[in-house]
């Protein structure tokens, strides 16, 4: 660290508030693998959750997960009426195998009358108190301040009144936190520095909700006004509209100037190489799609599009790149689309390891190709095996390794043994492979998955190639409106081994949409995987 700039800590509380996130309900092994991912990746403090308010939670403070970050448990301060001593909540987390201890604290007047139904100068003591506990047994102790930024509007001197009772007990970190996330950066800035002529800024944290989309920019506006620790989650999990978001702040505090020159981070470089593969492990985790436009670690963000943007982004990536994309584990994308032109598909070609001179007819050929065939509902930004296949077709280096003659899907539905109701999808596909006649069978969950399993059940000398295939998402979009509505869907297939694929098929009929799709999975594993005729 260099004695020149400042240290600013990272709070992570993806397994606290990110666990009130609608529809997302954390089991053990996912809080053990995200507080795993969270220790390796940097951040200073790992907020488990609430012990002593639900069985998961306290279970999982049995046992401190991290080895570098301060595992933090997270509860209320001593109930008014009773000495910190007798309080369960605050035994319970005095119980916690946890470094920290988080205590939530109100400091809105509004709400210590109407929420703890108690005085305000009884809330300062339950502050004072549970902070003196925690300190006594060895803890290092944060207090949150929660809807400090509208208590601090409403009547600000009992909301430094909050700030000083924390900071004057002995609390490492007295937390801001615009808990009903409608404080704006001008505010948040103003109000941090006011608080700092009180509790001083090292001392100071920030904790931001999304409900007005600038809870990134609030937490920077606090930094700037001297608060030196910044709450957070990964990819911004949350109550309501979300918590500020980690996968945002990191990479942003340490590549940004004005930032970057004045701060050090426990995330390093190495660290920050690995904040994509970060985000999209915590959504395959939670069994949701990655958001493609987030900022840095998302899909589409180095990704060009644009023809003639595509050809500055070839001459310096700088002409359309804030960042380099691989000092965040992202990588850059040139998008094949109707309104690509020829750097686009120059520049994808190369991407996918396919030699072809910038005067070959052929490539004016293929991006012909692409815009016929997005004109009839395909889309290749998405479904790089399809395009690689594409432009391998036009190269004529596909080879025929196999024919599908026909094929036929039925879905019946019927009551079974057990009198119960269920839906059943049975497919037959007949190939010829070098000749020889297949004919395979295959029951499945849905058409599709009785399709893919029908297809991929005998193809003859080509079965161990195919064999490690497993079909992992299947998306339907339609590409124009209407009963009689152009499908098109996408299949991503997996090897087993860390490979994944995207193919994509078009047709009015989504079962022949996705039979294109699956049969395109299949071409382009056999052809990388070096299976000949």
């Amino acid at each position: 660290m260099n004695p020149a700039r400042e240290r600013l800590y990272l709070f992570d509380t993806t397994l606290r508030d990110g666990a009130q996130t609608t529809g997302i309900d954390f089991s053990i092994d996912d809080k053990t693998q995200i507080a795993g991912m969270l220790d390796k990746l940097g951040v200073d403090y790992v907020e488990g959750g609430y012990p002593g308010a639900n069985p998961l939670d306290t279970a999982f403070f049995a046992r401190k997960p991290t080895r570098n970050a301060r595992f933090t448990a997270f509860g209320m301060t001593k109930r008014a009426g009773r000495s910190a001593a007798n309080d369960p909540g605050v035994a319970a987390l005095l119980e916690a195998d946890c470094d920290a201890i988080c205590f939530v604290a109100k400091a809105w007047d509004y709400h210590v009358h109407v929420a703890l139904g108690c005085t305000l100068d009884e809330n300062l003591e339950g502050i004072a108190d549970s902070v003196a506990a925690a300190s006594e047994r060895g803890r290092e102790v944060l207090v949150d301040c929660e809807h400090f930024f509208d208590g601090y509007k409403a009547n600000p001197d009992y909301a430094l009144a909050c700030a000083r009772a924390a900071f004057e007990a002995g609390a490492r970190w007295v937390v801001l936190c615009d808990t009903n996330g409608g404080t704006l950066p001008h505010e948040v800035e103003a109000i941090v520095a006011a608080v700092g002529r009180v509790v001083p800024g090292d001392r100071l944290g920030i904790h931001a909700h999304d409900d007005t989309g600038q809870a990134v920019a609030n937490s920077l506006a606090a930094v700037r006004a001297g608060a030196r620790q910044i709450q957070g989650t990964l990819n911004g999990l949350g109550e309501r509209c979300g918590n500020a978001n980690l996968v945002t702040l990191i990479p942003t505090l340490k590549l940004k100037p004005g930032f970057a020159d004045r701060f050090d981070i426990g995330v390093g470089d190495e660290g920050l190489s690995t904040l994509t593969h970060v985000s999209r492990a915590l959504d395959e985790l939670l069994n949701r799609a990655p958001n493609r436009h987030a900022p840095y670690v998302g899909a589409s963000a180095f990704a060009t599009k644009a023809g003639i943007h595509a050809s500055a982004v070839l001459k310096d990536p700088r002409t359309y790149e804030h960042v380099p994309p691989e000092t965040v584990g992202n990588r850059r994308t040139v998008l094949i689309s109707d309104q690509a032109g020829k750097s686009n598909v120059l520049a994808e070609l190369e991407r996918l390891g396919i030699v072809v001179h910038r005067d070959d007819p052929r490539v004016a050929r293929l991006l012909d190709e692409v815009k016929d065939r997005e004109a009839q509902g395909y889309a290749y930004e998405g479904a790089d095996a399809s395009f690689f296949l594409l432009a391998k077709r036009v190269l004529n280096e596909v080879p025929e390794f196999f024919t599908v003659e026909r094929f036929k899907v039925n879905v019946e539905r019927r009551y079974n043994a057990l009198g119960e109701l269920i839906s059943v999808a049975e497919a037959i596909v007949k190939v010829k492979v070098d000749g020889q006649v297949f004919i395979s069978a295959a029951e499945g969950n849905g058409p599709v998955n009785a399709l893919d399993v029908a297809l991929r059940k005998d193809l003859g000398k080509y079965q161990s190639f195919i064999d490690p295939m497993e079909l992992l998402d299947f998306k339907v979009r339609v590409f124009q409106g209407g009963t009689d509505a152009v499908t098109r869907v996408l299949v991503e297939t997996g090897d087993g081994a860390g490979e994944r694929w995207t193919t994509v098929g078009v047709s009015a009929n989504i079962i022949d949409a996705s039979f294109q799709a699956l049969t395109d999975s299949i071409t382009y594993r056999l052809l990388t995987c070096g299976a000949t005729l």
